[in-house]
């Protein structure tokens, strides 16, 4: 069977420049420890922090009522809880939820603390999990194609639900794309798109060099269900 893995590469490689701006990097000496797809999801890590910081910074815009709910916080500090290592962190403001349950809390009508916080630091974490918590990638590190496309997934149910689910008083938890009454406004739409489109290109890289195949769940945004990483 023909394999199409280098074919792969350069593609994904050709997207992520053409989805973000990518800067020059100087040669590093431990680049020589790592294959063609350790420099891709070298970049393509990079390039997802940047797209999630950038939504970090969308949503707190467009709902700073919720940054209000800590005084003692800011974009900045807020960034840095976030964005400082790759490793697994627990916030007590959060009760410790991860992942899936802590994106959940930014749609429970009983939590009242800041849901901006509550979703990225849910998402954030649910795309370390995916990269099994690392940043950087070398020739024995291993990712999974399924957690990249299960992650994709519930991107796509997240980015739902921020556009559907209403609270008890039938308005959006957290506003976003511009309501039926303002001008259109889809700029949520697209930074989700790109980080969707990420993801999905990495799994099937990870796939064809594996030689695993993806369980392409059709469930998720057809019942607004997040899937297990």
């Amino acid at each position: 069977m023909k394999r199409y893995y280098k074919p792969a590469v350069a593609l994904l490689l050709a997207c992520i420049f053409t989805l973000t701006s990518c800067s020059n990097q100087p040669f590093q000496i431990e680049n020589l420890a790592k294959t063609d797809t350790d420099l891709v999801a070298d970049s393509v890590r990079q390039n997802m922090n940047k797209l999630l910081k950038r939504l970090l910074i969308k949503l707190y815009k467009r709902n700073p009522a919720e940054l209000a709910k800590n005084p003692n916080q800011t974009i900045k500090t807020r960034t840095e809880q976030l964005f400082n290592n790759a490793s697994l962190k627990r916030y007590p403001e959060l009760s410790g939820k991860q992942a899936i349950d802590a994106m959940l809390l930014a749609f429970d009508d009983h939590f009242h603390g800041d849901r901006v916080f509550a979703l990225m630091a849910g998402l954030t974490d649910m795309i370390k999990q995916s990269y099994n918590y690392r940043n950087e990638f070398f020739v024995l590190d291993e990712l999974d194609q399924q957690k990249l496309y299960n992650s994709a997934r519930n991107m796509e149910v997240l980015a739902w639900r921020l556009n559907n689910r209403l609270n008890a008083q039938g308005k959006p938890y957290l506003l976003t794309n511009a309501t039926k009454t303002q001008s259109l406004n889809l700029s949520f739409e697209r930074l989700f798109g790109k980080m969707i489109a990420l993801q999905d290109m990495m799994a099937m890289i990870i796939a064809d060099k594996t030689n695993r195949t993806i369980n392409f769940i059709v469930r998720g945004v057809a019942t607004g269900t997040f899937i297990p990483i």
